[in-house]
């Protein structure tokens, strides 16, 4: 597990060349990237969503603490080769995958059912609507929301909260006030608003949600579905 003591402050690491870090064989476990940190933490988010991987389950597969995944993503901690190596062995890629240059971005996403990719958590899915275009502030979320058995804690978050009921039943509970949602009812809110989603019912409830503007380190999908 890494800590915050893997985290060189000497700039003298700055520019080093991110290749012969990689084939020095074993580093020292104080080696710290310092070259591209925005690039890997952006990467690593996109590797994850790609691998249909919720936060805790790759912290899980690669032996890091939660924290210290979030952190990585947000770009508030750079890893350390051995940090590097765990990330891409959880990911089953190799650790060159964080420094390739990226190839040109798509400006149209077209998604047929069931290729969408997928991310499944304690109280149902989510299907990213948008993947394959940078984020754009307002992002389209398909969430599938199944019944709501064990205690719901409440959030909050960046930005508004637009939520379209497309099948199902679901009670929004915002700022203390309860609001039922049924196929074609769709409330928008202040996100900083204390806020739940729940399904009563058996059956599984689907949402169109936009979370606008998205902030990446509040991550309120990971969030409502119980990360």
């Amino acid at each position: 597990m890494m800590n915050r003591n893997n985290v060189k402050e000497d700039s003298s690491s700055i520019g080093q060349d991110v290749h012969s870090h990689i084939m020095q064989g074993e580093p020292s476990s104080q080696d710290t990237f310092c070259l591209n940190d925005s690039l890997i933490g952006l990467r690593l988010r996109a590797f994850r969503k790609q691998k249909r991987l919720s936060i805790r389950a790759l912290a899980d597969k690669c032996g890091i603490s939660v924290n210290t995944l979030s952190l990585i993503e947000n770009e508030r901690t750079s890893p350390n080769v051995n940090t590097l190596k765990l990330l891409a062995g959880g990911l089953d890629l190799p650790i060159i995958a964080f420094f390739e240059e990226e190839k040109a971005e798509e400006g149209l996403v077209y998604q047929q059912q069931g290729q969408r990719p997928q991310m499944r958590f304690a109280n149902g899915t989510l299907e990213m609507l948008g993947e394959g275009l940078p984020p754009l502030g307002a992002e389209p979320i398909l969430v599938t929301l199944e019944s709501t058995k064990e205690p719901v804690q409440e959030i909050s978050h960046a930005g508004r909260e637009f939520i379209y009921c497309l099948k199902g039943k679901v009670t929004c509970l915002i700022a203390g006030q309860t609001y039922p949602l049924f196929p074609g009812d769709s409330i928008l809110f202040n996100a900083r608003a204390p806020h739940k989603w729940l399904n009563a019912h058996s059956d599984a409830s689907q949402l169109l949600v936009l979370f606008c503007p998205m902030e990446a380190h509040d991550q309120p999908a990971e969030r409502h579905l119980g990360n």
